[in-house]
Order: C-alpha cells, then sequence, then structure tokens
C-alpha cells in the first residue's frame, strides 16, 4: 500500500513537472484504438492548483497534436501481446508529435476493463485547534477504514468525495474552516494489478514516463456529462470496442465504476460468424448498415455483400437489413442488461436523479438510445466530449469521450488520497466499515 501511495505521488509530481515544462502527451489505450492527443499548456497558474473539489473549466490548454491508429494486443480493455501494443503507442504517439511538431517525453494513460471495484469508506477525526488545517485533512483521510480488497490488487482513485464538519454536510473543502469534528465519505476504486503493471512497462519500452493513470469510465464522465448531470447525479456508459464502462456521478465526483467485459467488438464479432464474413467487412458493414430496431422498410432494403473465396454463389450474395439487425440486437441487449445489473448494485435507482448518458464510439448504433432506456428505464440521451481548443473535428466524436476526459483530468486533477502527508503507520487498517451503496445514506 505504501509503496503504491508512494509511486502515485511520484506519478503526480511528474505530471507537474511536465506541465511546467508546458506539454504533455495523453494516451487512451482501448481494445479497437488507441488515441494520443499532445497537449500544450500556457503556463496558466490555476492549472497546477490543487484545491479540493470539482473540475475546474478547461482553460489553460490547447491540443496541438492528434492521432489514432488501430488497437493491436489489447483485449478486453487489457494488454494481451506486450510487443504490438508497444508498436501500436509508438505508432500513434509518433504521428501526434509529427503534427504538434514536438517530442513528448511524458504521458498520461488511461485504459478499461481490469476488473474495477468501487468501495465507499469514511472517516472521521476531532480538528487540532479551532480551524480545519491541511493536515486534519490528511489526518481524516487516513482515519478511513481500508477494506481488505485481496492480494493482486491496486488502488487506483481514492477521492474525497464529501467532507462533515459538526453537523454541516456536503463540503467540497473544509480548509480554513471552524468546527471541532471533521468526517469524510471517500469512494476508492481498485483494479487488477497487473494491469497496471503492463501498462507501465508498456509505457517504458516505448521510452516514455508515465505521468498518471485514469479509469477510462472515470475520464468519460468527466468529459461526457455537463455538469448539472455530474452534480445532481448521473451515469456515464462508455461504449468501447472490447468493454462497456458504466460511471456514476454525484457532487461533481464520481462514487462507483464498473466494467462490463464486452463492446462493439462482440457485435461486428456476431455479424462475421453470423454472416460468414470478415472482420473487417462485418465492421464496415456494421457502421453503414447496422441498427437495432426493425421497421417494415429494413426486409426490402437489401445489403450487397461481396467476397473473396472463389465460391460465386457465397461471394455475391444479399441480406437483408433486418436480418443483420436481427444478428446485432441480441448481443447490444445483452450488454445493456449487464449494465442495468451494474447499475442496481450500485443503487442507482435511490440516487435523486437518474440521468444515464451513451458514450463511446458503440453508442452510435442507431436506435441504441431508444432500445437502451427501454432496458434501463430511465432518461437516456447520446453524449459527446466537451469541446476542448485545438481538437481536431475528427476527434470530436463519441469515441473519444475517454481521451478528452483524460485532458480535462490532467489539467484539473481532483484531489486524491496520495496529495496529503497522510502518517503512513496509517496504511495498514482493514475492515470493510460499509458496502458500496454508502452513499444512499449520505447525499
Amino acid at each position: 500500500m505504501i509503496e503504491l501511495y508512494e509511486s502515485q505521488r511520484a506519478m503526480r509530481n511528474m505530471r507537474k513537472a511536465a506541465m511546467q515544462r508546458g506539454v504533455v502527451a495523453i494516451l487512451d489505450v482501448g481494445s479497437s484504438k488507441i488515441a494520443c492527443l499532445v497537449l500544450r499548456f500556457d503556463g496558466n497558474e490555476q492549472i497546477l492548483d490543487d484545491g479540493i473539489g470539482s473540475l475546474a473549466g478547461q482553460s489553460g490548454f490547447r491540443v496541438i497534436g492528434a492521432a489514432t491508429t488501430r488497437s493491436r494486443g489489447v483485449k478486453f480493455g487489457e494488454i494481451a501481446a506486450m510487443g504490438e501494443t508497444e508498436r501500436a503507442i509508438r505508432t500513434a504517439v509518433q504521428a501526434a508529435q509529427k503534427m504538434a511538431n514536438i517530442r513528448v517525453d511524458h504521458v498520461i494513460v488511461c485504459f478499461s476493463g481490469a476488473e474495477p471495484r468501487s468501495y465507499g469508506l469514511a472517516g472521521q477525526v476531532e480538528v487540532d485547534g479551532t480551524m480545519v488545517s491541511e493536515q486534519d485533512v490528511a489526518r481524516v483521510l487516513s482515519a478511513c477504514d481500508v477494506p481488505d480488497f485481496g492480494v493482486g490488487r491496486e488502488v487506483l482513485h481514492a477521492q474525497p468525495v464529501n467532507f462533515a464538519l459538526d453537523h454541516r454536510s456536503g463540503l467540497d473543502d473544509p480548509r480554513g474552516q471552524i468546527g471541532r469534528a471533521l468526517a469524510t465519505d471517500m469512494h476508492m476504486l481498485t483494479i487488477n494489478a497487473q494491469a497496471i503493471q503492463n501498462i507501465a512497462h508498456c509505457v517504458k519500452r516505448c521510452d516514455l514516463e508515465l505521468a498518471g493513470l485514469s479509469s477510462s469510465a472515470y475520464a468519460s464522465g468527466i468529459s461526457a456529462l455537463v455538469e448539472d448531470e455530474q452534480e445532481l447525479g448521473a451515469a456515464c456508459i462508455d461504449m468501447g470496442g472490447g468493454t462497456t464502462g458504466v460511471s456514476i456521478f454525484m457532487k461533481k465526483h464520481m462514487i462507483y465504476a464498473d466494467a462490463v467485459p464486452m463492446g462493439g467488438n462482440h457485435v461486428t464479432s456476431d455479424i462475421s460468424m453470423g454472416l460468414q464474413i470478415p472482420m473487417a467487412m462485418a465492421e464496415r458493414i456494421k457502421t453503414f448498415y447496422g441498427g437495432v430496431v426493425a421497421t417494415g422498410m429494413d426486409d426490402r432494403e437489401m445489403i450487397e455483400i461481396s467476397g473473396d473465396t472463389g465460391d460465386w454463389h457465397h461471394d455475391r450474395r444479399q441480406v437483408s437489413r433486418a436480418e443483420l439487425i436481427g444478428i446485432m440486437r441480441p448481443r447490444v441487449e445483452e450488454i445493456l442488461e449487464e449494465v442495468r445489473a451494474s447499475l442496481d448494485a450500485a443503487g442507482f435507482d435511490h440516487l435523486p436523479s437518474q440521468q444515464i448518458v451513451l458514450t463511446g464510439a458503440a453508442s452510435q448504433i442507431p436506435g441504441l438510445d431508444g432500445l437502451a432506456s427501454r432496458i434501463l428505464g430511465s432518461q437516456v440521451r447520446l453524449g459527446r466530449p466537451m469541446r476542448v481548443h485545438g481538437l481536431p473535428q475528427a476527434a470530436t466524436g463519441p469515441g473519444f469521450a475517454s481521451a478528452v476526459g483524460l485532458c480535462l483530468f490532467a489539467a484539473h486533477p481532483q484531489d486524491e488520497w496520495w496529495d496529503f502527508e497522510i502518517p503512513v503507520d496509517k496504511y495498514a487498517s482493514g475492515g470493510l466499515k460499509r458496502a458500496v451503496k454508502w452513499f444512499r445514506d449520505n447525499w
């Protein structure tokens, strides 16, 4: 635990150093594509201000380079083949550097998968003196009972999401306020440690320095949810190629995250097997003709399928769009049912607002929002990432939600456990005090 704390702090310091030098790269390691954005910072002091609380406005940086490449070696959001992933990352980073006309040494990475698990922690201390200091915040964070989350797992995010001073709850930043008893609620996200180690090793092999790590579900929520949704409560469903990320935000903080190990690539695979065509052709047909709601017209709309197997009848075929929808819909329904189960486990239906935002490249299937609102039983909208300065038009679609969110995460990092000088002897506390559903009682 202490080693992790030190490594996270080292990454945070490296990120600050990179931003003071003025340039840092963002790397979204996905199952279908690897995206790299190069950010230039204008030296605005506000960027380096690590105040507790939510993300500030997105001033202070500009995208000066952007590139994507097909992801190879990544399955279900995790590295499956190191060499192929390294080559894909090098390709994306070099292309983005070329566009930016600048060399980048530091990267901040986000990834999906890795079996995320959410925990709600609580802690309380008496304030030293009458006014809450930085040390009091550190002490209350260290007073949180850390659950025994098992061997082979590491903490990726550990964020205070609420402070209470005496009887006043819902404080963003208690420092400087007068009171006696300080309490906090914290959200902690753990993931498979091997996934982190593989990514860190892969980045090192690419001759880059790792300056930060984030969950894709968290990054997507930051960029696809508007301010009111982050404040009142909303879920962001990031439908990627290999995984579908689920994150719930409340009071501008992430309070739950999960990942469903299915995504758009599984739909493509179903089309490939159902129509007996190569994956590349299945992807093209899905993109141009795909959907999940069939109408009477779709029986008559025919899709030409060409091939080069040498069998004339097999190579010159037609299938109806209704047939294609019949292949796609069951898999999309299965993904949404899994998302529903994850939201239920988090107690999402107890939040005051049940807004759901779909984003990610696979969210663009026509008719998906209607099907999602039937299965998830909430108000559903399709979300695109927030606009950021200098972002090329090609990188403004839902498939770039996590990459854009990572830009915001880099520029305005939310305070985490390792930002404070927490007494090291406090790390070994165990025992899970509350279940993940803790936030029901707190908001």
